[in-house]
């Protein structure tokens, strides 16, 4: 069943307004950005942060200055668990829902690591032409939104789709999609491209958490006289 609980109710004046998660995908091919709004927020989100070292280990030829040298920014890779459910938009009789289930919000997520049609047909053609090199497609630039301090440049690596219900012509109604993405930073992107700055804005952003975070704990550790900006 869908995480019903994880989103309040707009009817009551009192319910604040919940955002919601999303994954953006942006192909210059295409001017229609690909937009997967998470129908329900996952109550869940795991995220693996490693870091990137020059490798130097500890008393092994002279290496000892270089153990904690750091090359870039740490690795980092998010899994979460995602409900799509068409019960509501079935309820009101929702010409899409009816006629495809749920197929147009799982199309969307696989696209982003399909090539486009086009190019494959495309690059059919040279190589049937004797064109000895083709130029592999990029994959869409990709967002991962939560919330406004995590606008995320990443890359979708796989997904596992759990589809647990369907209607009487087999549309998939329900299912559940364990999400992998690993963050890109400027370790990975060129200076000149927009993700490369939406991550430097976002460590920006967590430095001054951090120093904000290290005030308030030196306060309680020294006492209430050490002034936090």
């Amino acid at each position: 069943m869908p995480y019903s609980h994880t989103h309040l109710s707009s009817d009551s004046p009192r319910s604040p307004r919940t955002l919601k998660g999303a994954i953006m995908a942006f192909d210059e091919n295409n001017p229609l950005a690909s937009i997967i709004v998470f129908q329900y927020n996952p109550e869940r989100m795991t995220r693996k942060v490693t870091a990137r070292t020059s490798g130097g280990k500890s008393g092994v030829n002279g290496a000892r200055s270089e153990v904690l040298r750091l090359t870039g920014a740490p690795e980092e890779t998010i899994t979460l668990d995602v409900e799509i459910d068409a019960t509501d938009q079935l309820e009101m009789a929702d010409q899409s829902a009816v006629e495809m289930g749920i197929h147009p919000q799982l199309s969307a997520l696989e696209m982003i690591l399909y090539p486009k049609i086009s190019l494959v047909l495309s690059n059919a053609a040279l190589m049937n032409q004797g064109t000895m090199q083709i130029v592999p497609p990029e994959a869409p630039f990709t967002l991962f939104v939560w919330g406004k301090r995590r606008v995320l440049p990443v890359r979708l690596t796989d997904f596992t789709i759990n589809e647990e219900a369907f209607d009487v012509n087999l549309n998939p109604i329900q299912a559940k999609v364990s999400l992998s993405l690993r963050v890109l930073s400027y370790n990975d992107l060129s200076d000149e491209h927009i993700g490369w700055h939406l991550f430097v804005s976002h460590q920006i952003d967590k430095e001054n958490m951090a120093v904000h975070s290290s005030l308030r704990s030196l306060s309680s550790v020294l006492g209430a006289n050490v002034r936090i900006l």
